[in-house]
């Protein structure tokens, strides 16, 4: 796995990418949200930028052997604490929790792997449980 400058644009948005991947399933809907809502920019990254980090977070996770059908079975603990370890800033968790949220949104369903990845951003943060739900009435 690629290791990242702490509180880098590039940290942010590969623990972006992380909750976006998640489920599987990276939606037009999200996406479309991620452009709406300035993603890049907010997190610092140029544009296209989000694009390279998921790309190469996806190919991080097949090269490492750790792809073996879920991105839960495929990234053990330690792993996923690392990469949250490297956005430190708190003003740069809450953009990247602000944006997940919404991306989790888009697509009017909040799985299961999404709460996880989700959830374990809060705990490693130390952000407030009642954070990591998208905004009610949107699933």
């Amino acid at each position: 796995m690629r290791n990242y400058p702490r509180n880098s644009p590039l940290a942010a948005g590969r623990a972006l990418a992380l909750m976006l991947i998640a489920d599987g399933n990276v939606c037009a809907s999200e996406i479309r949200v991620l452009k709406q809502l300035d993603a890049e920019g907010r997190l610092g990254l140029p544009p296209g930028g989000l694009d390279v980090v998921l790309r190469d977070l996806c190919e991080d996770l097949m090269m490492g052997g750790q792809c073996t059908g879920s991105l839960l079975a495929s990234l053990d603990a330690q792993a996923l604490r690392s990469l949250m370890d490297e956005v430190s800033n708190e003003r740069l968790r809450d953009e990247v929790m602000s944006l997940a949220q919404a991306a989790a949104s888009a697509d009017q369903h909040f799985a299961d792997a999404e709460a996880f990845v989700l959830g374990a951003a809060c705990r490693y943060w130390s952000i407030a449980p009642s954070r990591q739900q998208p905004t009610a009435g949107v699933i």
